[in-house]
């Protein structure tokens, strides 16, 4: 039984080979960068209005006060999408503008709406009446204020949030290189297992293909579920692993029979095979009996997960996820840390992946409980935390109020990446 930490060293150095396509921007949420990626132009692409006003020279105003008003003559209203060329400008003249409208000389500051004197009267605006000095660049966005031409939008390796689709349809990139999904052929074990409605108490709903094909979109992967695989089927299985080494399936899994069992025959096939960073058991719980290998000359990996569902979530987040990403080109997820709301114990060299609830206390700080039931076949305690928190091994007394890492159970910490 090797240590966890040994465990993710094995995983970093089985890494597989996965192209590159290029997609539209808008179809790209959660998908990976392959490159970084800048912008092709200035945004705002102009100098344009950033509230509803007049638009006037701002140097004709040096010398104005209360004593000195001066008229400015309204020449048109220019509005969001409108031609802002306009001919023959004399001096003390000024323009309507509304939010969004382009802004082009001599005009270099606007007086908002709520400032405005007309002349002779607001029902016949003819002039506005200015008297006071009006300083330069006022209410006005500036070409290239947000992001300027070939500024970086999202680095190569980083996972693609909705906000960056609004920067790219904003910026005008229609397509953008990507890393593929890996492709994940999945498989449940056991006579036990059934997709009826209605079972007999000695029978088993096939729950875990489920949960794993609901995390697909959340952990940047294709999933197909490659069905049940009965107690007696190890000949039906060697066969799948051989032929799926001409398809393109990256990652191959199964949820259950890996233990050591009268019917765990996973191990025994996939040793058939030339097989480089092998291990079986880790000290972890739930999911000790985990495995994982890479095929030897091969673009291809296995895991084997444990059958309890819990260890199924528990070793999807704490080995597959890792291992997709790293092989992603992600940068490794950093975790966040809460306060302990309750003591707990556990054996020295293992490491605990627990079920508990993160929550903020009435002075702000994060606080996580450790759930009851954390038994590897109890869901309730599942369903109700929103966290897996992690007790490193090297420790096994955890005092009320110590800082313990922390992860998402739905998602990466992508805000954290």
């Amino acid at each position: 039984m090797i240590s966890y930490k040994i465990a993710l060293s094995k995983l970093s150095k089985s890494k597989i080979k996965i192209g590159n396509e290029k997609i539209y921007s808008f179809k790209s949420l959660n998908r990976v960068c392959a490159t970084n990626i800048y912008s092709p132009v200035n945004y705002p692409s102009s100098n344009n209005t950033a509230f509803d006003g007049y638009a006037v020279n701002s140097k004709e105003t040096i010398g104005i006060n209360f004593k000195r008003f001066k008229r400015f003559k309204i020449l048109k209203t220019l509005a969001a999408g409108d031609n802002p060329k306009i001919k023959k400008i004399k001096k003390y003249q000024t323009i309507e503008v509304t939010t969004g409208a382009l802004i082009n000389k001599p005009f270099d500051t606007v007086i908002p709406i709520e400032n405005i004197i007309f002349h002779p009267s607001k029902k016949n605006k003819k002039y506005i009446l200015i008297n006071k000095r009006i300083k330069k660049n006022q209410y006005i966005r500036y070409c290239g204020s947000d992001f300027k031409k070939k500024e970086l939008i999202i680095s190569k390796g980083k996972i693609i949030e909705p906000s960056h689709i609004l920067a790219f349809k904003s910026l005008g990139i229609e397509k953008i290189l990507v890393k593929k999904k890996p492709n994940v052929l999945f498989f449940s074990t056991g006579n036990e297992i059934t997709e009826k409605k209605n079972i007999k108490d000695w029978k088993v709903r096939n729950s875990n293909s489920y949960y794993i094909k609901s995390l697909s979109n959340n952990f940047l992967i294709n999933y197909k579920d490659g069905g049940i695989l009965r107690d007696k089927d190890s000949k039906i299985f060697e066969k799948i692993l051989k032929k799926n080494f001409l398809t393109k399936i990256d990652i191959i899994i199964t949820c259950g029979a890996v233990s050591a069992g009268k019917f765990d025959f996973v191990p025994n096939v996939l040793k058939k095979f030339k097989l480089s960073n092998f291990f079986k058991d880790v000290a972890i719980r739930p999911g000790k009996p985990v495995m994982f290998s890479k095929f030897k000359n091969k673009e291809k990996a296995f895991f084997g997960l444990p059958g309890n569902p819990i260890s199924t979530a528990a070793c999807f987040r704490f080995f597959i996820y890792p291992y997709i990403s790293n092989i992603l080109g992600i940068k490794k997820e950093k975790y966040f840390k809460a306060r302990l709301k309750n003591n707990f114990k556990k054996k020295k060299n293992f490491t605990r992946f627990l079920k508990a609830k993160l929550a903020s206390t009435s002075d702000g700080k994060l606080e996580i409980e450790v759930l009851k039931g954390q038994e590897s076949f109890r869901i309730k305690s599942f369903v109700k935390s929103n966290v897996w928190a992690v007790f490193r091994s090297g420790q096994s007394t955890f005092r009320k109020g110590q800082l313990i890492e922390c992860h998402l159970a739905a998602g990466p910490n992508k805000d954290l990446l």
